[in-house]
């Protein structure tokens, strides 16, 4: 009798739970969408959006012509807006600026300018020794010269000293400098301290910053006045021109701030002998803007930067600078009036490290040397007047007391008469024509004239487009996932669709049917043994 099989299939839970927790999620996204509002679809938010017209063009109803000219004014508005914008933005962008002058800002006690002068002659004839002439042949011009006459061959001196030059050799301020007052109170040529420029040895007065003169008083009579003697007699013969040889005579002069080392054969002035020069200065604080607006030396902290060898940064500081390094580079040592602790040229090279490098430096941004200006500057203008001096009655008296003839005193004399017009100082500053807060003035009135919208319409429709793009992202994160085989207690439990995929008897009914089998017992087949004991079974 032949024997069948039945065998049982037992669907497990978990079969089902996947079912129960899909319907289970969507409940609970049902819950959640009515806990949380759904995202709003575009008319209903231009219905309710602060950005005018919007919601006439795009808001709930039926379309028709009058929607259309709303949306056609809408766009209009908005491209006239994006227009005036973007040419708020490149006026913006121009970084434009004024200057603003105050011409009266009071200064109860200003603080005395420093003076520099300097004879135009840099060598006296009577101080050159042979040594002297042998050495500065290039500089002076003058022939080379032993005791026997002029002669160049032979000569042997030893190494010069150019510092010791200069101050051996260079004019002495106590000897030109005839009388001195400064604010009605008598000075000399104790007053004045050394200073070295292309000119040689130079003097000014007023020097220290940490102790600055006050000038008290505007005209006249309240600030420095001098008269000196310039020495013609000791003016070098020309020989021969070089570079150097000069035809004036008298004296130059420079008006600077003690943090500004002097720069005087470029900002100097000349002051002729036979005048009384008047000089009234008035002081000028400019201020200036850095970068995007301007192209100043920004501050580093509550100072300017400093440069190598200065206490302050000045222009006339880096041009120095800028001058050392050229000299350094071509010649490998430095002239006496730049700053640092290098080897000083020999005056047989002086020339041709002094000209044909410094010639080499350009001014301008481009160039080698480019020394922007500080942001912060005091100079002094100057409007400079003179008369003749002496006048007959005054020449014999001045002869008589200097022992001097009348002549002497007409070719070498000469008065410096430098005060303040007032106490007062002129204030002019740099400052931005076009700034961040009036392009938002301006962006905000043009935004409400062509659109009637604020920063607050432009939140809400970035709020808007947040809340879409984030819902679309959490439904494609909460897609349904296959469920995996699981095993409960003792008992095999397949899935039904991996029930389908194993079952023999479902492949086996497909081979023979031809067509899709059923879960029914499976009486169909012959019930012999060709198929061996476990082939016929109940499914």
């Amino acid at each position: 009798m032949p024997i069948e099989i039945v065998c049982k299939i037992k669907f497990a839970e978990e079969d089902a739970k996947p079912k129960e927790k899909e319907a289970g999620d969507e409940q609970s996204l049902l819950g959640a969408a009515r806990g949380a509002a759904a995202p709003r679809d575009l008319a209903t938010f231009a219905s309710k959006s602060t950005l005018h017209g919007l919601g006439r063009a795009c808001g709930p109803g039926p379309h028709g012509l009058r929607r259309t000219l709303w949306a056609l004014a809408l766009f209009t508005s908005l491209t006239a807006f994006l227009y005036q914008a973007a040419g708020l933005a490149r006026g913006y962008l121009t970084w434009p600026h004024l200057v603003a002058m105050d011409p009266a800002a009071p200064a109860p006690v200003t603080g005395f300018p420093a003076v520099t002068l300097c004879n135009i002659n840099r060598f006296r004839h009577s101080a050159l020794s042979d040594a002297d002439i042998f050495h500065l042949a290039n500089l002076t011009g003058l022939p080379p010269k032993d005791r026997d006459g002029h002669r160049a061959a032979g000569l042997r001196y030893p190494e010069p000293d150019m510092v010791d030059i200069l101050n051996r050799t260079g004019h002495q301020l106590a000897d030109m400098l005839k009388s001195c007052n400064f604010s009605g109170h008598h000075c000399s040529a104790s007053n004045f301290s050394v200073v070295y420029t292309r000119y040689g040895k130079c003097y000014t007065f007023n020097a220290d910053p940490q102790s600055s003169l006050p000038s008290r008083a505007g005209g006249m009579g309240s600030g420095l006045e001098i008269m000196l003697d310039i020495q013609q007699e000791e003016y070098l013969p020309i020989w021969r021109e070089t570079n150097e040889t000069s035809f004036e005579a008298g004296i130059r002069v420079q008006i600077h701030s003690q943090e500004e080392p002097p720069y005087i054969h470029q900002l100097g002035f000349g002051v002729s002998p036979g005048f009384q020069t008047f000089v009234s200065c008035q002081e000028q604080r400019l201020t200036y803007l850095p970068q995007p607006w301007g192209n100043c030396r920004a501050e580093s902290g509550l100072r300017e930067p400093e440069l190598q060898g200065y206490s302050a940064y000045s222009v006339s500081a880096c041009r120095l600078r800028c001058e050392k390094e050229a000299v350094l580079q071509r010649c490998h040592c430095r002239m006496v009036h730049m700053p640092g602790n290098e080897t000083i040229c020999p005056p047989n090279i002086y020339i041709e490290c002094a000209d044909h490098t410094l010639d080499s430096l350009g001014g301008g941004s481009e160039g080698p040397c480019f020394c922007p200006t500080p942001c912060n500057l005091t100079r002094y203008g100057k409007e400079i007047s003179m008369v003749r001096i002496p006048n007959r009655g005054s020449a014999r008296y001045l002869a008589r007391k200097y022992n001097r003839n009348e002549t002497y005193i007409r070719e070498n004399f000469l008065v410096l008469d430098v005060f303040f017009e007032a106490l007062t100082a002129e204030a002019m500053e740099q400052r931005a024509a076009y700034g961040l807060s009036a392009l938002l003035g301006d962006l905000g009135g043009q935004m409400g004239l062509f659109i009637g919208a604020s920063i607050l319409t432009l939140l809400e429709i970035l709020d808007y487009i947040y809340e879409v793009s984030w819902d679309r992202l959490k439904r494609v994160w909460r897609r349904p996932k296959t469920p995996l085989r699981t095993s409960s207690g003792g008992i095999s439990t397949l899935g039904l669709q991996e029930l389908k995929e194993q079952s023999p008897c479902l492949s086996r009914g497909r081979a023979e049917g031809g067509g899709a089998s059923n879960l029914l017992p499976n009486h169909h087949h012959p019930h012999g043994p060709a198929g061996g004991l476990f082939e016929d079974f109940a499914c």
